[in-house]
């Protein structure tokens, strides 16, 4: 199994805002070859942001590579930042895991 994370640093007061736009959103990743589930996390919230990750979990690393490929993920990030940019503080941060135990 491989696992990718975005980490998100969003602006105080914006958290209800960011995870209305993930509830809302067409992922896209229904029947995509290799995909297994999808979580948002809300993590910490500091003075000057509040922490989320998006959390996807794959059969294995080409899976995931071939989605950031095709279609389905172009159609997913069409509308990345754009008019909510306010929210976010910086990019989100990609980590990769693959699943040892």
């Amino acid at each position: 199994m491989f696992i990718a994370m975005n980490r998100f640093r969003i602006a105080p007061g914006h958290e209800a805002e960011f995870e209305e736009l993930w509830r809302s959103r067409e992922s896209h990743l229904a029947g995509v070859p290799g995909f297994r589930e999808f979580h948002l996390l809300r993590g910490p919230g500091e003075a000057d942001h509040t922490l989320f990750a998006s959390h996807s979990v794959w059969e294995s690393r080409e899976s995931f590579e071939a989605w950031t490929k095709s279609d389905a993920f172009r159609k997913a990030h069409a509308n990345a930042g754009g008019a909510n940019r306010a929210l976010y503080l910086g990019p989100p941060r990609l980590e990769c895991f693959e699943v040892v135990l």
